[in-house]
């Protein structure tokens, strides 16, 4: 078995190889070939990444090459992490929505719109030459913003699942509280990528008793505290909101910390330069603890029983997955990208069936998902004015002379990576 990772001299990547190397029964890989096009970091983590392999005793080999149709040639899953502008795009993505008074963050509001007006032909284009390598590959998309991201792929026809660790790191941690195993709990898992909550955590499967009520009313104190939310917030909620909802429910108290403290991005690169520093130790065989620190814990783990069931060699029968809605939540077009439970497979992932959302989830669920169709549009076809009406339509921003004055500065700061501009 071939899986390639796109991106693959990320920081990110010693996490992902300790996962295959940990858990090679599930998903046993023969070639595991890393793909970037900046050599000097590749080299690193691919050296690292073959003596974490060497360490734990996994057999298959290591390739790296800046070459990506080589990269992909015969792979039977091919894994995105790229960063179309690197750190540096980042570090606008967070700072010029702060000047107008908005969020500014890589995900979402006018930060993640920028990110996905970068990423979305890139991803396109890479996709296209994995369908010609070999048209029965997956493609698993952990490339932010997921959710616009894994949209413009299935759209296209590709065969393509979004990934996320928000739900894996809750699952984990409400397995702490509960004093249980992570793979016990079935979390009701429903909503987009990065706008989810956990509307119930059932014991043993999608069927078993629903303990949400109980952990809320014994640990929502440390799970509020996580979250930086209010406790009574939770408590009027009766459900678990991912932290990404504090800058819908805390947008003007989030923007005034943002403005005040160091930029996400500006603490990452300095992570990453440790961090290339200690994969550079040849004496260095595992995964430094650092590495927690720099984000996408638990992603290895979720990587690989994903791979796992699409390729037909195992992994757990429900994970959280972005795919098509296929009227899962009825109030969505059939083609919206949503993030819940699903039955996965080698034909793809199935959605579970999920209960009527409250009114107060689902209004944001579908003001979110109309602002993801106009980023797409704005992605694949450009434009002022459709970049406008993304702006406009996000509920992060929502006035009209925010999402002109965003625009202007949105394609000031990208137009290097706008063909368009």
């Amino acid at each position: 078995m071939k899986l390639t990772v796109v991106g693959g001299g990320s920081t990110y990547t010693p996490e992902l190889v300790d996962g295959f190397a940990r858990l090679r029964d599930t998903l046993p890989l023969e070639e595991l070939v890393l793909v970037d096009p900046a050599a000097d970091r590749l080299e690193l983590v691919g050296g690292l990444a073959r003596r974490i392999f060497a360490k734990q005793g996994h057999p298959g080999r290591v390739v790296t090459t800046s070459d990506l149709d080589a990269g992909i040639d015969g792979a039977d899953a091919v894994l995105l992490q790229l960063r179309v502008g690197g750190q540096a795009a980042r570090q606008q993505d967070e700072t010029w929505p702060l000047e107008c008074g908005c969020v500014g963050q890589e995900t979402t509001g006018a930060g993640g719109l920028a990110k996905a007006l970068r990423t979305v032909p890139v991803v396109l284009d890479i996709a296209e030459r994995v369908r010609r390598a070999n048209p029965r590959a997956w493609i698993v998309d952990f490339t932010n913003p997921v959710g616009i991201v894994t949209r413009a792929l299935l759209r296209e026809g590709h065969r393509a699942v979004g990934l996320c660790n928000v739900a894996i790191g809750l699952q984990r941690k409400f397995a702490g509280l509960l004093g249980t195993a992570p793979t016990d709990l079935h979390l009701g898992h429903v909503g987009l990528n990065h706008l989810t909550w956990e509307t119930g955590v059932r014991l043993g499967g999608p069927d078993g008793d629903d303990v949400l009520p109980g952990l809320l009313a014994e640990h929502g104190e440390a799970i509020a505290a996580d979250l930086r939310l209010p406790h009574a917030l939770l408590d009027r909620l009766g459900v678990v909101p991912s932290y990404y909802l504090r800058y819908y429910y805390a947008h003007d108290e989030v923007v005034r910390e943002l403005a005040t403290k160091p930029s996400r991005a500006a603490e990452v690169a300095s992570m990453e330069a440790e961090l290339l520093t200690m994969y550079a130790d040849p004496a260095l065989d595992e995964k430094p603890a650092l590495l927690a620190r720099r984000g996408g814990a638990y992603y290895s783990e979720a990587a690989v029983d994903l791979a796992a069931a699409l390729l037909g060699g195992g992994g757990s029968p429900y994970q959280v997955v972005n795919t098509l809605n296929r009227g899962t939540l009825p109030f969505l077009p059939d083609d919206a990208v949503i993030e819940v439970q699903a039955a996965v497979g080698p034909a793809g992932p199935v959605p579970l069936p999920v209960p009527a959302l409250d009114p107060l989830f689902s209004g944001l669920v579908a003001n979110v998902t109309a602002y993801e169709e106009l980023a797409l549009d704005a992605a694949l076809r450009g434009g002022r004015d459709r970049v406008f009406r993304a702006l406009l339509a996000h509920p992060l921003i929502a006035q009209y002379a925010y999402a002109e004055t965003l625009t202007d500065r949105l394609i000031a700061h990208n137009r290097e990576h706008l063909a368009w501009a």
